[in-house]
């Protein structure tokens, strides 16, 4: 099945294996998953990912973290903003804070795929992806 958004699909596997308390998802790589998924690792909401597989079927596996006795999922929601019926860019001024500043912005700048956080300190605006907290 063709997948028309797979930002928004890499998220829906990311909060349905978290849900289910999966150890581990899988998502088709590309470099702009592996751009996201790097920044969530940085960020502290996966454990890790590593790149499996050659050619037309590389795929990321990434270990999902969860916290306590009753593994509750460090990550509580993602959310998809920028679609690709409906674009949402930001300036360096305006800039979501998520939460506060307790979730972060995921923003495509044009020095790469960063925070909301490090596109402020470099002074940068862009794409704004996702929500995540």
């Amino acid at each position: 099945m063709a997948v028309n958004d797979p930002i928004a699909d890499m998220l829906t596997r990311i909060r349905n294996a978290s849900e289910a308390r999966h150890a581990t998802t899988v998502v088709p790589a590309s470099r702009l998953a592996r751009s996201i998924a790097e920044v969530l690792k940085r960020e502290g909401f996966i454990a890790d990912f590593e790149e499996s597989g050659e050619g037309v079927q590389r795929h990321l596996v990434l270990s999902l973290k969860y916290k306590g006795k009753n593994q509750q999922p460090i990550i509580k929601a993602l959310k998809r903003v920028s679609k690709p019926g409906l674009r949402v860019y930001s300036n360096r001024r305006d800039l979501p804070r998520v939460l506060g500043g307790i979730g972060i912005a995921i923003i495509s700048t044009s020095q790469g795929i960063m925070t909301d956080r490090d596109a402020r300190r470099q002074g940068v605006g862009g794409e704004v992806l996702c929500y995540v907290w």
